[in-house]
């Protein structure tokens, strides 16, 4: 009984002692402070939003991030702020096990510019409005006309699939909407018009397009053409 009467009470010694050292070791942590503060943005693309403006919103515009104790920290409401800047689509803020508070960041893809009595701005890949950053421009196809509620979905997915295609990425440089909803297409290096109708049966014009495209580029014939018109999902029609 004596045996394991001091057993139990050495596990509970044990026990006690354990939950000290967890709770001072926590304790200590929260209160140090953090070494420093990082940016990452994950994309390869220019920043269109600066790593110092990120910083400021990280650490809350503090000094730098060594006046800051891990115990005072807000990761959540950090990601909050950081999201909110409008050149920035998502965050993932957190504290490295040697103090470094970092925020892991995506930038918001323009796919297509606009310029047309509401301003400038970008189209982003989501299809949601995104301002010009004094940082970078994009190369991206610029657009005139209007964008609306009732064709905005309809353009955005136009925007992405010139966007996800490299071919129609490289040469398709300007879009301009007719008011009666129709498209004309502007190529990089050649001088005609691309007359793409209305925005229906995308994927079947575009690949009409790249198909006349390739073809007639052997033959040196793209230089002849004033218009191409690609309304028509049986055929191109060109016009000299």
């Amino acid at each position: 009984m004596r045996l394991f009467n001091w057993t139990n009470i050495r596990l509970l010694l044990m026990f006690v002692l354990v939950i000290f050292l967890f709770s001072f070791t926590s304790n200590r942590n929260e209160n140090r402070k953090l070494t420093k503060s990082k940016v990452i943005f994950v994309d390869d693309n220019a920043p269109f939003v600066k790593q110092e403006t990120v910083n400021k919103l990280l650490i809350e515009n503090k000094r730098d991030a060594s006046s800051i104790q891990k115990v005072d920290l807000d990761l959540n409401k950090l990601e909050k702020s950081i999201n909110s800047q409008e050149m920035i689509d998502k965050s993932d803020v957190f504290v490295t096990i040697d103090g470094v508070l970092k925020a892991v960041v995506k930038q918001k893809i323009p796919i297509a510019r606009f310029f047309n009595e509401q301003g400038s701005f970008y189209v982003d890949y989501k299809g949601n409005r995104m301002p010009l950053s004094a940082n970078f421009t994009a190369r991206v196809p610029l657009v005139s006309g209007v964008m609306s509620t009732k064709n905005s979905e309809d353009l955005a997915n136009l925007f992405r699939v010139i966007y996800d295609d490299p071919f129609l990425k490289k040469n398709i440089i300007g879009i301009q909407i007719m008011p009666n909803g129709s498209l004309k297409m502007f190529n990089r290096n050649f001088d005609y018009q691309i007359d793409f109708g209305r925005i229906i049966n995308v994927e079947r014009k575009f690949k009409n397009y790249k198909a006349f495209f390739q073809k007639a580029v052997l033959d040196s014939s793209l230089y002849k053409y004033r218009k191409i018109d690609l309304r028509f999902t049986e055929q191109v029609v060109c016009t000299k």
